[in-house]
C-alpha cells in the first residue's frame, strides 16, 4: 500500500462530500427560508452514514445543524 496515496486519496474524498453536503444544507435552508417553511431559527438534527462495503464498513454519525 502506498501511504500517501491512500492518505491523499481519504482527503480528497472527505473534501468533496464536505463541500457538497454544505451546499446541499445551505441550498436547503434558503428554500425552506424563502417557502416561509422554517423561520431561521431552528436546530435540525442530522445522520450521516459512511458505507465502504469492500471494507464492511457500515457507520453512522449523528449531530446537530443549529440556524441561531
Amino acid at each position: 500500500m502506498n501511504q500517501e496515496t491512500f492518505n491523499l486519496s481519504i482527503r480528497k474524498f472527505l473534501k468533496m462530500v464536505g463541500i457538497n453536503s454544505q451546499r446541499e444544507i445551505e441550498q436547503a435552508v434558503g428554500r425552506a427560508i424563502g417557502g416561509k417553511e422554517i423561520a431561521g431559527t431552528e436546530s435540525f438534527p442530522v445522520h450521516v452514514t459512511l458505507e465502504i462495503p469492500g471494507l464492511r464498513v457500515n457507520v453512522k454519525f449523528d449531530g446537530e445543524i443549529k440556524l441561531q
